[in-house]
Order: structure tokens, then C-alpha cells, then sequence
């Protein structure tokens, strides 16, 4: 008989016994039991969505080769020896197929490649539009909220469902931490090597369930604690306070994208996918009626801002202001050009007479992240930051996410956390069978509390330092507690609670 310690044992009808092989064992302690009787019911509340999370996980981390192949007749024109039309001709032959207001741009990354055109329609849907920058041919178009990929990132973060929906989320990435923990707690050897490092018996019987649950859940523990506690940041409660703690405090964004320039109240989030540390950066905004350079000889006396030093060192000089008249188009992209802009940028346009042209690169490296915002009128890069611009939290947890997203180390990342999303799979389809093969009949058989006995202090100290770093957690606990306490001890005993 196996001892009831390995990780895994979510579910037991009776209070674990010591094994007849070693009758001068000890038995299990009050920490032991609290935290088997955790483990089982964070698995209870967090195993359907992890597993739902975990197949959408997977799948996202391949977000590029999955759309080359679903959209390859949008996104491929093949190779063209003439020279591609200005944007502003594209952008036209875009809105002439679906009318609408033009909101994005983003230019072809790589020869052979279509251009993307953002149109926002009367209904407030947006279209990607992709158009062949050779012959200005409209190859087709997608609403950006039923792209495949769009929507296995909302399921994945059930944001699909709405915001409680998305709160729950975090509530169960908090679980998944304790899950963890726990189960690292469970399957410590304290002397045996029986289900430790190797699965015994047969499938027909509930011991290779058990030990296929400990030995994964213990390789695979670093990777699953990663991907919960990376996940994080961008979660709807703690991330946004994280973001705000961490900005005030000067280690998120640094302080001059906040005070140098006049700010808007819209945040750089809502034109797309943006890096964590500047989704609550606001856009910039343009000057409606440029003012003579003599009339800035006072505010610019003290000599340049860091701003005007940034875009400097990128070897950039802004393009002739045009009083009274937008750049435009063309003459946005040839100024990011300019500043340095490499392929694989997509460039938001103004919306309003204060907005600003944004071209934001994002690619797998995000060392490489970088955003610029163009007074519309001037031309003038008003904000220019990157990832070296970034405070020290701000840049760990950018690697973080783009780690945990599969995109930092190419395919090798991406096997990594492959194997994660495997992992939680195969530890919530051992741990149904598990508790599908030991269950008496109408009883959950959760592991069962002794009388009297109270809860031991290092389950609880481990508790109480889990709910205050993820508040929402901590209240979860704190309900989980509560309805605990109120269940009657005879519903206790008859369904195994």
C-alpha cells in the first residue's frame, strides 16, 4: 500500500492511513491534512478552466503559423518586381471596397506580403482590409473581433463572457498558485520513492492514475507556477493595480511619458494589443493650430526635452511643419521611416483633430518593442520609447508575458510552455479519473476534517501570504472559508464534504 502524501491525491473517501509496511510512521499532520483538503477544492474550482485555458494556451502560443495558414489568401501576394503604390492610393482602393472611417495601417512586413488596412464601419465594427501594395487589389477582409486567433484569446481569458467572466479568471490563476504549492506539498517523498519520479501499476487501476498525476504535476510544476504567475499582469483587477503601483512608484513607465506632453485621456490599450508596462501610457495629443518657433523660444530655453533627445539618437529630423494642415499619411510613414522604424510596425491615425499618429513594433523579441507618436500637424515625434525606456518592473514583467505567450526564445519557448499547457491537461483529465474511480456513490469524497481539529499554522501563514499578494484570491478564500463553516457537519458526513 502506497502512502496517501503522493501530489495528486486530490480526492479520498477516509482520512489517509499509515501503510502496514511502515507502522512506526507518523501520521499525517494538521498542515498535511489542510493543505490535502485545499488541493482538492482548489482543483475542484479551477480544473475545468485550466483545462479550457490551457487548449486555448496552446494554441495561441503558434498564433503566427496558424493565421499564415487560415489567412494565407489575405496575407501572401507573391512576389512583385514593381514598386509598391503610397499608402494613402491603398488606403483608398481599402474604403472604395468597404466604406468607413480609416483607423489603422499597417505596411507589408516582408516582400510578398499584403498591407492591412483598419476600417472602422457605421455599425463600429473594424475590418482588417488587405490589399496587394502592387496593384492596390483588395484581397479580402475579416472583422478583427472574429479572427480565429481573436477569439481563442478571448475564450482563453473568458474576457468573451464580459468582465466578471474575466475577473473569474484571475480568481483561478490565483487557485492555480495554490494548487501548486499544495501539490508540491503532497507529493514530498518524506522517505518513500514509490510514485515519486515513476508511475507504477497498470491504467486500469486508480495507483497509475495517481502516480501519472504526482510525476507530471512534479516536472511540471516551475513551468504551470510561470504561466499563473505571468498570466497575472494582465489580469482585469491585479493587473490594472499592479500597473498603477508600479508606475507611481517610477519602476513601470518612465516619468516623462506622463508630465512632458499634453496628455489625452485615452489609453494607448484601446488601439490594439500593446505591451503590459504601456497599456496605461494615454496618447499624446497634437496642437490643432501650430504656433511660429519663436512663440516655443521660451518654453524651449532650458534646451531640448528628453523627447526631442530620444528621437535625436535615433537620427531623425521632423519633416517641415505644415500650419493649419495635417501631414497626412504618406508623410507620417516616411517620417517614422526616419526615426528608425524597422518592417513589422502598424501605425494608428488620428481620430479627431487633437489625435496623433502612433506607430507601435512589437516583435518576438521585446527588447525590440518600441512606440512613436507624431504631432499630426508637424510631424514632430512627440513621444518615442522602447523597451530600454522602461522601469526595472516594467521590463521583467514585459519578458515575462512575452515568455509566457511563447514568443522570447522562438520555437524552443514555445515547446517549453507547450509542454505546460500538456501538463495541466493531463493533470485535470488524471485527477477526474482519480476521483471517478475512488468516489463512493453520491459522495464527493473530499478529504474529511477530524473533530475538533484546527487549522494548522502554516497552511494558514501560507494562506494569509497568497490573499494579500492576490487580493481577489484572498477573498475567494475567505468565501471558501465561510460557506466551509456554515455547511452542516451532517451534510458533512453523508455527501463527503
Amino acid at each position: 500500500m502506497t502512502h496517501p502524501s503522493s501530489a495528486g491525491a486530490l480526492v479520498r473517501a477516509s482520512p489517509p492511513r499509515v501503510p502496514h509496511a511502515s507502522a512506526s510512521a507518523a501520521p499525517p499532520s494538521a498542515l498535511y491534512r489542510a493543505v490535502w483538503r485545499w488541493h482538492f477544492y482548489a482543483g475542484l474550482v479551477c480544473m475545468p478552466f485550466l483545462f479550457m485555458m490551457a487548449v486555448t494556451g496552446a494554441l495561441y502560443l503558434f498564433h503566427d503559423e496558424i493565421e499564415s495558414i487560415v489567412y494565407r489568401d489575405l496575407l501572401v501576394v507573391g512576389q512583385d518586381a514593381s514598386p509598391a503604390r503610397p499608402a494613402e492610393q491603398l488606403v483608398a482602393a481599402a474604403l472604395a471596397a468597404e466604406p468607413g472611417r480609416l483607423t489603422r495601417y499597417v505596411p507589408a512586413p516582408a516582400a510578398g506580403r499584403s498591407v492591412e488596412v483598419g476600417v472602422r464601419r457605421a455599425d463600429s465594427s473594424v475590418l482588417a482590409v488587405y490589399v496587394d501594395p502592387h496593384t492596390a487589389r483588395v484581397l479580402g477582409s475579416i472583422r478583427d473581433d472574429r479572427r480565429l486567433m481573436e477569439v481563442v484569446k478571448g475564450v482563453h481569458s473568458l474576457a468573451i463572457a464580459g468582465p466578471v467572466a474575466n475577473h473569474w479568471i484571475e480568481i483561478v490563476a490565483g487557485w492555480t498558485i495554490v494548487l501548486v504549492v499544495s501539490g508540491a506539498c503532497l507529493w514530498w517523498p518524506r522517505g518513500r520513492s514509490g510514485g515519486v519520479v515513476a508511475v507504477r501499476a497498470a491504467p486500469a487501476q486508480r495507483l497509475w492514475w495517481r502516480d501519472l498525476h504526482a510525476v507530471t504535476g512534479a516536472v511540471a510544476a516551475v513551468v504551470v507556477l510561470f504561466l499563473a504567475v505571468t498570466g497575472m499582469p494582465w489580469s482585469a483587477f491585479w493587473g490594472e493595480r499592479f500597473g498603477q503601483l508600479t508606475n507611481a512608484l517610477g519602476v513601470g513607465l518612465p516619468e516623462y511619458v506622463w508630465v512632458k506632453r499634453p496628455q489625452s485621456q485615452v489609453p494607448l490599450s484601446s488601439q490594439g494589443d500593446v505591451p503590459w508596462s504601456m497599456r496605461q501610457a494615454a496618447v499624446p495629443q497634437s496642437a490643432p493650430l501650430p504656433t511660429h518657433a519663436d512663440a516655443h523660444a521660451g518654453h524651449h530655453a532650458a534646451g531640448p526635452s528628453h523627447d526631442d533627445a530620444h528621437a535625436a539618437h535615433h537620427g531623425a529630423a521632423p519633416p517641415p511643419a505644415a500650419p493649419g494642415a495635417a501631414i497626412g499619411l504618406d508623410a507620417a510613414l516616411a517620417a517614422f521611416e526616419r526615426l528608425g522604424l524597422q518592417a513589422g510596425f502598424r501605425v494608428t491615425v488620428p481620430a479627431d483633430a487633437r489625435g496623433v499618429y502612433t506607430a507601435m513594433r512589437f516583435t518576438d523579441d521585446v527588447r525590440d518593442a518600441r512606440v512613436v507618436h507624431l504631432d499630426q500637424y508637424s510631424g514632430k515625434a512627440l513621444i518615442d520609447i522602447g523597451y530600454a525606456d522602461y522601469g526595472v518592473v516594467g521590463k521583467l514583467t514585459d519578458w515575462g508575458v512575452g515568455v509566457h505567450t511563447g514568443k522570447q526564445f522562438g520555437l524552443v519557448n514555445q515547446l517549453v510552455m507547450l509542454f505546460g499547457c500538456i501538463a495541466v491537461v493531463t493533470l485535470a483529465i488524471t485527477a477526474a479519473v482519480m476521483w471517478w474511480k475512488r468516489r463512493p456513490q453520491g459522495r464527493l469524497a473530499a478529504p474529511q476534517r477530524r473533530p475538533n481539529e484546527r487549522a494548522a499554522a502554516g497552511a494558514v501563514a501560507i494562506a494569509v501570504l497568497l490573499g494579500l499578494v492576490y487580493p481577489l484570491l484572498g477573498a475567494s478564500m475567505l468565501v471558501a472559508l465561510l460557506v466551509d463553516a456554515l455547511v452542516p457537519r451532517r451534510w458533512h458526513e453523508r455527501f463527503g464534504l
